[in-house]
Order: C-alpha cells, then structure tokens, then sequence
C-alpha cells in the first residue's frame, strides 16, 4: 500500500480537493466548492497550512463573521440543491461556538455543510488554554459539544488516522437523501498538525453518488388505494422535491391527475407561479385559495415536506383529510398518524405514475382550482401594481418594484432572480407574491427562521448560482443582527443586491403581540427609548457604502424601481434602502397555535385566550 506523510490537515484538504459528484444531471463537478474561514489559534497552523498547499484547486474564501460565512455555505448548498457543499474551519473557542446557531440552521432544514472548528489540545499539556471552557465534571468536553445536537454526524478526532474514517463517514451522511444535514469534526489543534502515514487511496476517492431509494412495494399499493379513493386530492409540495429535483415529476403527475398544487415554503418554485393548476403559498402564510381548497380536501398528498406548523395551520388546516406522505425520510413520512411512502420523491411520483392510469380528481375540483389559482395570480398582480399615495409602501409594493424592474432591462424576473429572504414579515409576504418561474428562484431559509441568515445567504447564492441575480430582501432588524458578509461579497467580487425594508423595529413581532392582547411593548424602536436615551437614528445606506457597496435611500417605490434599474446594470454589490410600514399587510393565511397566558389582568389577553382554546378544538390528534 502506497502511503505518504501528512497532517490530519493535509490529508483532510486533500481528500476535499479531490472529491468529485456527479449530479442529477450527469455532470461531473467538485463536490466541495471551496473552504471558509477565519484564522485563530486552533486553525492557523494546521488548517492554515494545508489550505494554502491546496488553494488552487480548492479555494479558500476569508471571511468577516463565523455564524454568518456558515450561513453563506449553508444557502450554497441549498442554492445547489444539496449537490454541492462547501466547508467552514476555524479556531478554539468563541470562533467554534459562533457556528452553532448555524448548524441548527443547516438541521433544520437538512442541508449539508462541513463544519470544522479548531478544539484544544488532545494531550492537555497546556491546559487551561486561552479560550478554554473548562468543565468541573467532565474531563473530555470542550466548547465543540456543543455542536452534537445540532449536527447530524459528530467526531472529535484525536488521533491523524482517524481522518480516515471520520471524514467519508460525514461525507457518506451529507450525501444520504434520507440523512442530509451539518457534519461537525471537531479537530484538536496538535491532532491538526499531527503527520501520519496516508493511504494514497484516501487521497483518490471515488466519484460519489446520490441514491434515489424506490417505495416498497406494499406501501406503494396502499398509496395507489388512497389516491383511487379520492375525489378532492391536493399535493402539498416541500423543499423535497426540489432537492429530489423531482419538478418534471410532479408537473407530470398534476396535469395528469387534475390534482392542485400548493407549495411551502421549501417547496416554493416546484411548479412556475403561472402553472394552472398552482394554488400558490399554503398555510399560517398562504393565499386564501389555497388554503379554502386545503379546507376541502379528502386527502393531502405531501411529497417531500416535513409538515411544519407554517405549513399546516398548526395541524388545525386540513385535520378533515386523509394524510399521505411521500418522503425519502421515514421520520417526516410518519407524522401524524398519516400514511407513509418512504422513497425518493421524484422515483415516488414515477412509481405511481402507471398504477394510476386512468384515476383523476374530481373535473370540478380540478376546474375550482384553476378558478382559484387565476384569482389568486390576479390579486398578486393588483396588490403589487397599485401603489396608494400619501402613505408609506409595505412589503407587497417593494416586491412588485423589485419583480418588474426586470422587464426594464428585458429580463423575467421570474427566471433570472433567485429572492433570498428568513425572517420577520419579508417570508410571509415572499411566500404569497413572489413569482418563480424556474427552480430554486424562491430562497427561504423558514425552517430555523434565523434573523442575520439573510445577506450571507445572497452571498451563499451568487457563489452557486453565478449566472443569477441574487436579491437579498431583508428588514433592519435582520440587517441589523448580521451585515458584515456584505463586505466579504466585495471582497470576494461576488455581487448581490440587497433591498433593506425600514419598518423601525421589529414590526412583525409587534403585530404578534398586540394579537395576542399585549401592549405595545420592547419591538418598534421609537417605543423602546428609556430616561437618558437617544432615539435611534441608523443610516442604511451610509453604513453599506462605509463597508463599500454603492447604496442610496428612495423616498417612495417610484425611485426604488429606478433604482433597482440601475442595480441590475451594476457589476458590483449594490443597497437598496426603502421605509416601510408593518401596520399593512397581505390578507390570507390561518391559524397558527402562540401561547397565550392563560392569567393576565388585561382583558385582552383574556379573549386572545378564550379565541386560542377554541382554536386548538380544530386540531389533527
């Protein structure tokens, strides 16, 4: 056995550099698109090292924030429907623990990411060292523990040979359809810079693979028996089946069957927005037309979706239908008490492709909801076009500048821009107006909802989808948690363009509290001023130019489809700043189950109580 002598480091980097997939498509692509990084003790030396070696063919990006460059690899990812991954190293300490809340993020919504954060040293000679969370009980945990219940494979590795079964064993996991999610090796410092005897074989590994598990035979017979049985059929669509890329799949089977489509969030862009038999956003976020037929419906098919609160009205939206889940995980295809089909969503729908010949929904089920999905488009067209004057614009009517700023230049925004967004009222609003002609063009990460996820997340895009337009729409609140990878877009020459929506405060979550009967209180930033203090005054735009994107502030949604005009055209980062009010939204939508406190003095709290018991009768059990 040939061998040559390396460090853990090395050998790991190597083994990235080499590693090659082939997509769904037949192409041959380097499976890690490259490694981000902030340098520190616990990454320098040994990572550092065998980083720079490799640079060439496995490029190393610096970055301004951890949390936030995982955030960036983690929308790379999703952007590649788990295709591709990239890699995020970095030292002991503050720099380990800032990637936790990402690796939640990448759990949640089971996309793969790498994540190597720097340990303290395996020998424990110089311990306590800087940055070292010392346990009184516990000898062998260090701050990396922290990242065993956000990740779905865990390692800390202390000795260089056992590169050799950890990393294929993560890679082996982020490429399970079944099992996708973060991989964390936690890498002592010493352990990094450690030199082994490598099999040279380790450092050529063989062309991975994703598998498409077919449904067992018996579970397919009774999924064929529950959709010959109904007559008012509606297929919730989930990120599955774009990570499946199953779309010609299920566009096949809907315009085959006559069965109306509605879409979460991760499932978003499954079919094009002008598709007739696309009902559009369902759920807590949904279009009235989607969820009146959701209502109705004798059986759910859910392909691909792991049924979130959102997506189901808190399990209050359709607990009158039958359940049926086609999902390549059991644990999401056996939620509440449904029926499962366990594959592969898109070798699922051509399974049941031929052993449904001849069954369709009721023509006038099918015939209602091309009714709705027509009205619904409508609406959209009219909610976004019709500006009032005399008052500031909310969400709909920046959506509807930003969507049609495309035609300016004779594009579609459907099919050029890739809408990024995660949290506040921004998703809600996206999730019912935004339109998608083409796969992948509807980026929101709602499983974790992170505020800050948002401009590392463009930048994640634009990595992986040069050829797009990658437009970041993002409250102050978001921006304000998290901005700094707008510098590192500049840095790195990857251009997005930002939209920051100025509600002046947290306007989504002010409306949550005054619905569930509380005061005003702690969200909007003109009510949170104590004794002494100052009222906030924040220059969007001052501070994204300071980090060096051209930005500039419009004073109404005229300026800001000039603007984005003018974005378009531009070859570098550019902001958009809009104030907005959170006082307007879109109707829709349904109930969604919030704690309400069954003791409070205000009588307004009491009723939101009262009207939240006789929501929950409505529940599926």
């Amino acid at each position: 056995m040939k061998t040559q002598r390396l460090t853990l480091a090395q050998a790991l980097v190597k083994h990235l550099a080499a590693l090659r997939i082939e997509t769904h498509d037949g192409q041959i692509q380097p499976y890690c698109g490259g490694v981000f990084t902030i340098f520190g003790h616990g990454n320098v030396a040994g990572m550092g090292e065998a980083l720079v070696a490799e640079r060439d063919r496995l490029p190393t990006f610096r970055a301004h924030n951890e949390q936030t460059m995982a955030h960036a690899a983690i929308a790379y990812a999703k952007a590649s429907f788990r295709e591709r991954i990239m890699a995020v190293s970095t030292s002991i300490g503050p720099g380990a623990t800032n990637l936790v809340t990402a690796a939640a993020v990448a759990h949640v919504n089971r996309l793969p990411v790498l994540l190597l954060p720097g340990d303290v040293f395996a020998t424990r000679r110089p311990d306590p060292v800087l940055q070292q969370i010392e346990s009184f009980a516990q000898g062998d945990v260090s701050a990396s523990d922290c990242f065993r219940p956000v990740t779905r494979y865990f390692d800390r590795l202390t000795r260089p040979e056992q590169i050799l079964t950890a990393l294929p064993r993560a890679i082996q996991m982020m490429t399970d359809p079944a099992n996708c999610g973060p991989a964390c090796l936690s890498l002592p410092q010493d352990v990094q810079a450690m030199a082994f005897d490598c099999p040279e074989s380790f450092l050529q590994p063989e062309l991975l693979r994703f598998r498409r598990p077919p449904a067992d035979a018996r579970e397919l017979q009774a999924a064929v028996e529950l959709l010959r049985g109904a007559r008012q059929p509606l297929i919730v669509a989930g990120g599955g089946v774009l990570y499946s890329q199953a779309w010609d799949a299920l566009r096949a089977f809907a315009d085959a069957h006559g069965v109306p489509v509605v879409e979460s969030h991760g499932g978003k862009s499954s079919l094009p927005w002008d598709h007739p038999l696309n009902l559009g956003a369902i759920g807590v976020d949904g279009v009235s037309g989607a969820n009146e037929l959701a209502r109705e419906a004798d059986l759910v098919f859910a392909v691909g979706t792991r049924l979130q609160d959102f997506t189901t009205g808190s399990h209050a939206l359709f607990p009158q239908a039958r359940l049926l889940s086609l999902n390549v995980q059991p644990y999401d295809a056996g939620k509440w008490s449904g029926s499962a089909l366990v594959a592969d969503a898109r070798t699922g729908l051509e399974q049941l492709a031929p052993l449904l010949q001849g069954w369709a929904a009721d023509p006038a089920w099918s015939e209602r909801a091309r009714r709705n999905a027509a009205t619904t488009n409508a609406r959209i067209q009219q909610l976004t076009t019709q500006v009032p004057q005399g008052v500031l614009p909310y969400d709909a009517e920046v959506i509807g500048a930003v969507r049609d700023s495309a035609a300016e230049l004779g594009l579609d925004s459907g099919v050029q821009d890739v809408a990024l967004c995660a949290a506040g009222t921004l998703p809600a609003e996206l999730h019912k107006l935004w339109r998608a002609s083409k796969p992948g063009n509807y980026h929101m990460e709602y499983g974790y909802s992170c505020m800050g996820y948002e401009v590392a997340g463009g930048l994640g895009v634009k990595m992986a989808r040069p050829e797009q337009e990658s437009i970041v729409f993002v409250g102050d609140g978001s921006y304000m948690m998290a901005n700094s990878e707008l510098a590192t877009s500049l840095l790195l020459g990857r251009k997005m363009i930002v939209v920051i929506l100025d509600n002046r405060g947290y306007g989504c979550i002010e409306r949550l509290q005054l619905k569930t009967g509380s005061p005003s209180f702690n969200n909007m930033l003109d009510d949170c001023v104590p004794e002494g203090g100052e009222r906030s005054q924040i220059d969007f735009a001052l501070h994204a130019r300071a980090m060096g994107a051209d930005a500039v502030h419009v004073k109404d949604v005229a300026e800001l489809k000039a603007a984005m005009v003018k974005a378009r055209a531009a070859t570098r980062t550019q902001v958009i700043v809009i104030d907005t009010t959170h006082t307007r939204i879109t109707d829709g939508g349904c109930w969604w189950e919030v704690g309400i406190p069954e003791v409070s003095t205000r009588a307004e709290v009491q009723d939101a109580h009262a009207r939240y018991l006789e929501a929950q009768q409505a529940q599926r059990v």
